[in-house]
C-alpha cells in the first residue's frame, strides 16, 4: 500500500448526490489521496450536505470541507430561488432547465482550484456527464477544457511549471453506466440523494427531473434503486 506522504492527491466536488459518490470512489480506486469539497449555496435540497458529509467518512476520504457561498442572493433558477417551481414534467429538447444554476460550476471549481492550490494537489474531479451537459452549458467538455487552460494560467501553480488537471471520468457515461461503475467500485448509493426538492430527511420527491433521470439509471442498469421516496 503506498504511503500516505506519497500518494497522489485529488480535490473531488462532492454534492451528495448519486453521480459525485461514483466520481470519489473512481478517484480512490486510481490511488488519490482524496479531499472533498461541498458548497452551502443556497439550494433548495439542503439535504445533500448532510448526504455528502456522511458519504466523504464512509468512503474515507482525507479531509471534507463545506464552502458557504450563497447563491441564493443571485437566484435566476429553480434550485436557489423558493418563488421558481421545480419542473416535474421532464426538460424540452433544446432548452437550457429552469434547474441550471448561473455559473454555478464555474464558481464551484474556482473554490476547488484554490483548494488544489493549497494542498498541493494536481488534479480536480467533477462528476459532470453527457446527460447533464445536453441542458447544462457548465456541464460540457468545452467549458471543462476551458476552465482548466485558465486554471493553469492563472495559478502560482500553473506558472510555476506544474500541471493542472479537471478530471471528468463520467463524461461520456449514461446515468446507467454510472450507477454500475460505481456499484462495482462498492458505492452505497443509499447514501446518495439526487432529487432537486428533496425533504429535510434527504427523501426524494420521485417526480422532478432529476429523480426521473436516478429512476430510469437504476432500471437500465438492472439494479435495485434504494432511493427513499416522499410517498
Amino acid at each position: 500500500m503506498q504511503n500516505t506522504v506519497d500518494r497522489k492527491k485529488a480535490v473531488i466536488l462532492l454534492s451528495g448526490g448519486l453521480d459525485s459518490a461514483t466520481v470519489l470512489a473512481i478517484a480512490q480506486s486510481e490511488g488519490y489521496e482524496c479531499h472533498t469539497i461541498s458548497f452551502d449555496y443556497g439550494q433548495r435540497h439542503r439535504a445533500e450536505l448532510e448526504f455528502a458529509e456522511k458519504l466523504s467518512k464512509q468512503q474515507q476520504a482525507a479531509s471534507h470541507r463545506v464552502v458557504s457561498v450563497d447563491m441564493s442572493q443571485i437566484g435566476g433558477s429553480a434550485l436557489t430561488d423558493t418563488r421558481i417551481d421545480v419542473p416535474i414534467s421532464g426538460v424540452e429538447s433544446g432548452q437550457i432547465p429552469v434547474t441550471y444554476v448561473p455559473a454555478r460550476n464555474t464558481v464551484f471549481l474556482s473554490y476547488a482550484l484554490a483548494l488544489a492550490e493549497v494542498l498541493q494537489a494536481n488534479d480536480i474531479f467533477i462528476g459532470v456527464n453527457a446527460v447533464d451537459y445536453s441542458g447544462y452549458p457548465d456541464c460540457r467538455p468545452e467549458f471543462i477544457d476551458a476552465f482548466e487552460k485558465m486554471a493553469n494560467l492563472a495559478t502560482k501553480v500553473g506558472v510555476e511549471g506544474q500541471v493542472l488537471h479537471v478530471r471528468t471520468p463520467l463524461i461520456d457515461l449514461t446515468k446507467a453506466q454510472i450507477i454500475q461503475t460505481g456499484s462495482e467500485l462498492g458505492v452505497d448509493y443509499s447514501l446518495t440523494v439526487s432529487c432537486y426538492q428533496a425533504d429535510s430527511q434527504g427523501r426524494a420527491c420521485g417526480v422532478c427531473d432529476s429523480c426521473r433521470l436516478r429512476k430510469q439509471g437504476f432500471e437500465a442498469a438492472g439494479i435495485e434503486d434504494p432511493t427513499r421516496y416522499q410517498s
